[in-house]
């Protein structure tokens, strides 16, 4: 496979990726906080979910970027790996790890430390490629406090997200809304399905904490739209 094949996404969607995310409940984003601040939390949304069932049971997710779609122009620049990640609204500057495949087919999130940061699903969409790239970060941890993504729920319509590239530039996106989805609800259409522009997800726990299973939820997914590319 090549370079410009492994960046770019293709024409089959992410949905087993997405359906492995609402199985697991993306459980290790976050930890109980006892006594801390609630996190923003926008509305709850339900309509259209498409959650697994014993019908479509859950599935491995992808472990390589799909071929890009056949009508792609052939000669269409990859977009560089990204490096870090700025949200100005919430305050949020991280550098971005690399997020692969636990073992057991599951995606991998940061590991929890002091020194919170996000990570870039590498085997989806880089940011700036046709699709949806996705970037997960934590809420907040019991042990360390509010997260990188604690307020990830805050976020407004056209509230700029600034993504800067191994190659020097920064891809510019603009939120285009922000919900909460019971994790066994994932929306795994709306958000691995594919798209005809670079599109962004950027996921991390949300509502109620269970104490029972050590996990929030639901979680909370803000989608954004590709508005701007230029020099870091």
């Amino acid at each position: 496979m090549t370079e410009q094949s492994r960046r770019r996404t293709g024409a089959r969607t992410w949905t087993a990726l997405a359906v492995a995310l609402a199985v697991v409940g993306v459980v290790a984003l976050v930890l109980a906080v006892t006594g801390q601040e609630r996190a923003p939390q926008p509305a709850a949304t339900s309509d259209q979910i498409q959650p697994a069932t014993a019908d479509r049971p859950a599935a491995a997710a992808p472990r390589e970027r799909a071929a890009p779609p056949a009508d792609a122009p052939a000669d269409a620049p990859a977009a560089a790996a990204p490096v870090a990640v700025t949200i100005p609204a919430i305050d949020v500057s991280s550098d971005l790890m690399r997020l692969g495949l636990n073992d057991d087919g599951t995606v991998e999130v940061p590991p929890l430390e002091p020194d919170d940061r996000a990570g870039w699903y590498e085997l989806g969409p880089a940011p700036g490629d046709i699709g949806p790239a996705t970037i997960l970060g934590h809420v907040d941890s019991a042990e360390h406090g509010p997260g990188i993504f604690f307020d990830l729920g805050a976020l407004q319509l056209g509230d700029e997200i600034e993504v800067a590239r191994a190659d020097g530039s920064v891809a510019v996106f603009a939120v285009d809304r922000v919900e909460r989805h019971p994790k066994d609800e994932f929306p795994t259409i709306a958000v691995y399905g594919n798209t005809d522009d670079a599109q962004l997800r950027l996921i991390t726990c949300g509502g109620d904490f269970d104490s029972a299973v050590r996990s929030y939820e639901d979680n909370v997914i803000a989608f954004a739209t590709l508005v701007d590319t230029r020099p870091a």
